[in-house]
């Protein structure tokens, strides 16, 4: 049995991120990722915009992370010359009902330390964006998007360097949870059996299924998880916007919002569609195009010149809720020995938007919870 200090499990933007982490404070590291590249699931299949931290509740780690994240990756970014580009995002109101929902958001983002937002009217909105329709919008310009591959390239790279190393095409078999270390049992064609101080289920989609799975770990610490499908539609053609453009959030969401690709490839989504893995424990990402009937007529709310028979499939992602439908939304869940008295471990659930942006700073939350002393 071979000794590490750290293992990561799951090389998506926040695992690599944590892996990071623990690495550049010291820790001998490894990364295990059952697939065969980096960010095959939720971290390559989603909109890669950089957000500001407008809507989630305040004190939440949604809201405190996204905005130490957002303001850590800009940064980041650009010294690691990661492709990315601080485009900015209009929030609209297509309505005069929509106005004091509108206002909301300006109050709760000043809540989560966001104070660059600008209220435009219709005129002012227009001068920005010709081709909309609304009757106020807000102006973020602190929301981006970034190339999300190049993001987890430089995170690898820091990690190597630190010392630290991806294992692909290595599933994790069993877990022995211990209070004096973890025994993790790695599958694949090469079969190992790892001891480790510090164990960090970043598995994503899998964290719940893979935490049900520690031997030591209470039953009670593991929650349901429950899986959120968005299908994204491409414009055919350019997109007449230069910025991203959101909906004002109602009870449903955040509605079918446009963001663009670096290249300026504009796409519509994502929907809500829940599902459950196959047999197999497959997910379908397969785009359905009948769904995209229902979103022309919610975009030309703000953009009455969509033309019929504009969108085509373009990919669709799945989102790790810890909430079941018709629930309200929960937050990350970052549980570490506090809650369930393992030391070292640390499990990760429910990681979704807007865990791309937040990945820098939750794995600092990450590794602190991991090294409570250190």
């Amino acid at each position: 049995m071979e000794r590490v200090e750290a293992v990561v499990v799951g090389a998506g933007v926040v695992g690599l991120a944590v892996a990071r982490a623990l690495a550049q404070r010291g820790l001998e590291t490894i990364v295990l990722e059952s697939e065969a590249a980096i960010g095959t699931g939720t971290s390559s299949r989603n909109s890669e915009v950089i957000h500001a931290g407008l809507y989630y509740p305040q004190g939440s780690w949604k809201a405190r992370l996204c905005v130490q994240g957002r303001n850590r990756l800009y940064p980041y970014a650009a010294e690691r010359g990661i492709e990315h580009r601080r485009c900015g995002k209009l929030v609209v109101a297509t309505s005069e009902a929509q106005l004091a929902a509108l206002h909301g958001v300006v109050d709760a983002a000043a809540r989560n330390g966001v104070t660059d937002l600008q209220w435009l009217d219709a005129h002012q909105a227009r001068v920005l964006e010709p081709r909309l329709a609304c009757v106020a919008a807000v102006l973020s310009p602190s929301t981006g998007v970034i190339d999300s591959h190049g993001y987890m390239l430089a995170l690898q790279a820091d990690l190597e360097a630190a010392g630290g190393a991806v294992a692909f095409a290595s599933p994790v078999a069993e877990v022995q949870c211990r209070s004096q270390g973890h025994v993790v049992s790695v599958g694949g064609a090469s079969p190992m059996t790892l001891e480790a101080g510090v164990l960090v289920n970043a598995a994503g989609l899998w964290a719940p299924s893979l935490a049900a799975r520690f031997q030591g770990l209470a039953p009670q610490h593991v929650p349901s998880a429950h899986f959120a499908k968005g299908s994204y539609y491409a414009l055919s053609g350019r997109a007449p916007f230069s910025r991203l453009i959101y909906p004002v959030p109602e009870a449903a969401g955040l509605g079918v919002h446009l963001t663009l690709d670096l290249g300026g490839q504009a796409r519509f989504g994502p929907d809500v569609e829940w599902i459950v893995p196959d047999a197999q424990g497959r997910l379908d990402y397969r785009v359905d195009p009948m769904r995209a009937d229902s979103f022309y007529a919610e975009i030309r709310r703000y953009w009455p010149e969509l033309p019929d028979g504009s969108l085509r499939p373009a990919y669709s992602g799945v989102r790790p809720k810890l909430q079941a439908p018709g629930e309200p939304a929960r937050d990350f869940w970052l549980q570490g020995p506090a809650e369930h008295g393992l030391a070292g471990l640390v499990n990760l659930f429910g990681i979704e938007s807007p865990g791309l942006t937040a990945a820098l700073a939750l794995a600092d939350v990450a590794a602190d919870l991991a090294l409570p002393t250190r």
